[in-house]
């Protein structure tokens, strides 16, 4: 499996969770899976999804292999730009557990 298949899937899942949660409106659950995007830099590729008029970032996926992480460890979010460097959450190309606001806590 390639990045972008990997990151297909994690979207269908992400949005998956969403409309296992929210099952009374699928306009809602079109409107989020429409307002979830990756947005990519230069180390890590910024999933963020909107909500209405707010913008959050679900989490940060590693483009490439560092010292700590491997291509496409699944990282929480520290801030709007930078990613928690304490432990992966998973990897889009094997296990992960995720919800739909975020990757699992520890």
């Amino acid at each position: 499996m390639d990045f972008q298949d990997a990151l297909t899937n994690l979207h269908k899942a992400i949005v998956t969770d969403f409309a296992r949660r929210y099952t009374d409106s699928d306009q809602r659950v079109v409107e989020f899976a429409e307002g979830l995007d990756f947005e990519e830099g230069r180390k890590y590729v910024k999933v963020v999804k909107t909500l209405g008029t707010q913008q959050m970032v679900w989490g940060f996926i590693m483009k490439d292999d560092d010292s700590k992480f491997k291509k496409g460890d699944i990282l929480m979010a520290a801030s709007w730009a930078a990613p928690a460097r304490n432990k992966a959450r998973g990897n889009i190309f094997g296990e992960y557990r995720i919800q739909w606001t975020g990757p699992e806590y520890l």
